[in-house]
């Protein structure tokens, strides 16, 4: 596969073995660690101006690539968000760090949630976006997501879409992009689609979101603050707001303005004010 997208100023790339998985990363900067961690169909790349804007704000920023996508690698069967956590649980030790600031968007909401349940220390304040996070609201909205269904079917989806990968993508796109995604980042995020396994990887993040449901209503209340967030004209507030009331203590919220589901790319200087604001609150 051909070179990831440059690294904004001040970061790089870089690859850990963690839980049999080759995960790529993008880090830069000193302080307190902030993990950031993507949705689908995206990469690291969906961070790509924020990255340097929290770094000016005085911390340590990794974006990595979950397994099954962008330049991370691709394992074999189904996995859960739960095996996702433990990847990211491992590569936080491989970084030398004991817990960090942690915010997830999209598929990435539901891993960072599973993380902080399983590994409650790792995590020291958390943020929840741009999704219906399994076992508390999403179960009720799937007749909606048509293509969750879909998607789910990883293997026979990917199978579906081969050679039509960017035809497929495009629908996407338009309901959740304000600007923030260039034809750079789209090119990039399509070169690592169209690898071999690249939709499948994605697909994935689908394929155990009942079961991450179960796991995710048997697991511990979360106890550390957390931040639901969202763009304007993203994916509607309610369902994730009250779904992180039922699985957290402490939550609130707040609207990222002039941003779509994509708000860290649409607004990434109101979204870096936002998470200053609550990572030193």
């Amino acid at each position: 596969m051909t070179s990831p997208a440059p690294a904004p100023e001040g970061f790089e790339h870089a690859y850990a073995e963690v839980n049999g998985v080759n995960m790529h990363y993008v880090i830069g900067g000193e302080g307190p660690l902030v993990v950031l961690v993507h949705g689908w169909p995206f990469s690291w790349i969906e961070f790509r101006e924020l990255l340097p804007l929290l770094a000016a704000r005085g911390f340590r920023v990794v974006a990595p690539d979950l397994r099954g996508s962008g330049d991370s690698s691709i394992p074999d069967g189904h996995w859960t968000k739960q095996d996702e956590a433990d990847d990211l649980h491992e590569l936080l030790r491989h970084l030398g760090a004991e817990n960090a600031f942690v915010l997830g968007t999209d598929v990435g909401t539901m891993t960072v949630h599973a993380w902080a349940q399983r590994y409650p220390r790792d995590v020291t304040r958390l943020v929840l976006s741009e999704c219906f996070l399994p076992g508390f609201g999403l179960e009720e909205h799937l007749s909606g997501l048509w293509h969750f269904g879909f998607h789910a079917q990883s293997e026979f989806a990917a199978k579906l879409v081969e050679g039509r990968e960017e035809q497929y993508l495009s629908w996407f796109y338009p309901q959740m992009v304000r600007g923030g995604i260039t034809d750079d980042d789209h090119a990039d995020l399509l070169r690592t689609l169209t690898r071999p396994g690249g939709m499948r990887g994605g697909f994935e993040h689908y394929a155990t979101v009942l079961e991450d449901g179960r796991n995710a209503r048997a697991g511990i209340k979360v106890e550390v603050p957390v931040l639901v967030l969202h763009g304007e004209y993203g994916l509607p507030s309610d369902v994730l707001l009250n779904g992180a009331r039922e699985a957290a203590t402490d939550v609130r919220a707040e609207i990222i303005s002039d941003a779509a589901h994509t708000y860290a790319a649409d607004n990434p200087h109101a979204t870096a004010e936002a998470l200053t604001r609550f990572f030193a609150a």
